[in-house]
């Protein structure tokens, strides 16, 4: 069996209003200058206390904390709002839903979201059984440690020659490197496909149409070099 895993925010659901909106709440509600948009964006796929970190490291951990937790609160309300929502990137439902149709693909998730959010993103769209193995923030080291994808592995025993992550971030690239298995870049997220490129992913597609082939183009390269 080949292991498909997928990142969430910026490769299946386009989030970056909602976690921008909640970003500049966090920060003003503590009189500090919010992030700009392309800031706010370049730490999406990180978990929430390493996004801070970043965004805010003259800060002491108290205050990231304190940030985080108002980050947290402002994106949950957010959610509840009938106005927000998160829409999937165009084509995402049809090659979700075709590969977890194939005998030979599992599907798995690797994301910074809680699994809580990925609960809501599953109700939603109906997917419960689409994916076999779903590795969130919750219990793993944040992005790019190879700790989600070592556990996506072996949920499912799959080895990393016949393992592949598909991302939108250079966290994504460098986690599955890690981890010893593909990456594949997807150019419509959060961070420029150069950057995808030089983080070392084996390929960069640029709609979901593409998808598909690429993942095979990749694994018939692993099977010749075998």
């Amino acid at each position: 069996m080949k292991l498909v895993i997928f990142d969430c925010d910026g490769t299946i659901v386009d989030s970056q209003n909602g976690i921008f909106e909640a970003m500049v709440h966090a920060f003003s509600g503590h009189g500090l200058a919010a992030p700009s948009r392309p800031q706010t964006l370049s730490v999406v796929g990180l978990s929430v206390p390493e996004a801070f970190a970043v965004l805010a490291p003259e800060h002491d951990e108290a205050v990231r904390a304190a940030l985080a937790e108002r980050y947290r609160t402002a994106f949950t309300e957010l959610k509840r709002d009938p106005a927000h929502h998160e829409p999937l990137f165009d084509g995402a439902r049809a090659v979700i839903e075709g590969l977890s149709a194939r005998e030979d693909v599992l599907l798995g998730l690797a994301t910074g979201k809680s699994r809580r959010g990925i609960d809501r993103l599953f109700e939603r769209e109906g997917w419960g059984e689409r994916f076999t193995t779903v590795q969130t923030a919750d219990d793993h080291p944040s992005k790019p440690h190879p700790a989600m994808v070592q556990a996506a592995m072996a949920d499912v025993g799959a080895a990393p020659e016949r393992s592949v992550m598909i991302g939108d971030t250079s966290f994504d690239v460098q986690m599955a490197l890690d981890a010893h298995i593909g990456a594949l870049g997807v150019a419509w997220g959060y961070h420029p496909v150069e950057e995808l490129v030089e983080a070392g992913a084996h390929a960069v597609v640029e709609d979901y149409g593409q998808l598909p082939q690429a993942i095979d183009d990749f694994f018939a390269r692993m099977e010749t070099a075998a």
